[in-house]
């Protein structure tokens, strides 16, 4: 028989119910040698147990004939409030409505009929923990992909947060500078006021690119959610082409985007999906160009590369190196283990880099920091890279 997966922590117990007690130390004696097995003299006791202990348990093997309350009450109560408990009714009385009851109403995987088959028996309880493993292994990986789908959106979110904020208060100050018609007026002109000439041409733009912005992470978003449908074909993204997308796409303060440069030393083909390697290739941008600010000749290169002679195990790297005013130790120490950020007074909450670090492990990559103060910083993601032509 093929092993059951493993699963973390103690191996998954057995409850077995009867009110006869002579059975009870039967069930324990012939199948403690194989099992955790435990052992409770009725319904009410039972479900105490689960109740205070439900984790400890993968398997319930209950009696139908039982004083106050029988077993198919025992089974509903434990399909209703411990779903993840395997279930099998051992019974003398295999009535046609008692094993309909027990398959619709408990869900039972088995109907064990006494007295109880000891081969018989250890087989179906094989049976049934494989399956407790499996399911239990099932709703461990749908956890992880929830987990992983809810920090993609928060990721999501938190970039989309402050250019749609930006957005706002632009579209806010040109609507605030709008004057009343004057009774001449002719129809369909509006007037504003501004401070110097062309400053709500200004506003506008900057509130397009903006949005333009946030439109190229949604539909980034969006073609990752394409490329999961069954028949999909698997989309491939080159390093140099993330960058490039960057670059065109990235909301550029005034001058800002004179003062980035890049360089392609060696591409490679990226592990993993291309809206989280986007989103984490924007928020390291963000972070540069915020600490350049007010900065003397502000600097900004990115650099893509990867080493060939390291095979195996060789690494490729999308470095991203500043010469701003660099991170305190005290800062750069915690960046990412826990959300610190050096902007709170400007909405940076510190989640950017944390969720860069998780976006990097999960693809079996890594992110490092270096940075000293007055002197800049360099920030590397390291990936494995995809064999040319792969695709991920």
């Amino acid at each position: 028989m093929q092993a059951p997966p493993e699963l973390p922590g103690a191996a998954p117990g057995i409850l077995f119910v009867d009110d006869e007690p002579t059975s009870r130390k039967w069930f324990a004696r012939e199948f403690g040698d194989e099992f955790k097995v435990v052992t409770a003299g009725g319904a009410d006791e039972a479900l105490a147990m689960l109740g205070a202990r439900s984790s400890e348990f993968g398997v319930l093997v209950t009696d139908y004939r039982m004083p106050e309350r029988d077993g198919m009450k025992l089974l509903r109560a434990v399909q209703r409030d411990f779903r993840h408990v395997i279930r099998l009714l051992a019974t003398a009385y295999a009535e046609k409505d008692v094993a309909i009851a027990a398959v619709n109403q408990g869900k039972v995987l088995r109907i064990l009929e006494k007295p109880l088959d000891g081969n018989a028996t250890r087989e179906a309880l094989r049976e049934a923990l494989a399956l407790y493993r499996t399911q239990t292994l099932e709703r461990m990986v749908n956890e992880g992909r929830v987990a992983a789908l809810r920090e993609a959106l928060g990721f999501l979110a938190h970039e989309l947060n402050t250019p749609l904020a930006t957005v706002r208060g632009l579209i806010g100050t040109v609507a605030a500078r709008q004057l009343p018609t004057p009774p001449d007026a002719a129809a369909g002109v509006a007037y504003f006021t501004e401070d110097h000439p062309g400053e709500i041409v200004a506003a506008l733009e900057r509130a397009e690119r903006r949005a333009l912005y946030c439109q190229s992470l949604v539909s980034t978003f969006v073609q990752s959610a394409r490329d999961a449908y069954p028949g999909a074909v698997p989309q491939s993204v080159s390093a140099s082409s993330l960058v490039g997308a960057l670059l065109d796409e990235f909301p550029f303060e005034a001058n800002e985007r004179g003062c980035v440069s890049s360089d392609v030393q060696h591409d490679f083909h990226l592990p993993g999906r291309r809206d989280l390697l986007y989103l984490v290739l924007c928020t390291l941008a963000k972070n540069a160009l915020l600490a350049l600010r007010g900065r003397p000749s502000p600097q900004l290169r990115i650099e893509v590369g990867c080493d060939e002679r390291a095979l195996p195990g060789r690494r490729a790297w999308i470095l991203f190196r500043d010469n701003g005013p660099g991170i305190p130790p005290e800062v750069l120490a915690k960046l990412t283990r826990e959300p610190v950020t050096t902007r709170a007074s400007t909405g940076g909450n510190g989640m950017g880099l944390l969720f860069c670090h998780r976006v990097m492990q999960a693809i079996n990559g890594s992110i490092d920091i270096q940075s000293v103060p007055g002197q800049g910083t360099a920030v590397a993601l390291f990936f494995q890279p995809l064999a040319a032509g792969s695709t991920g």
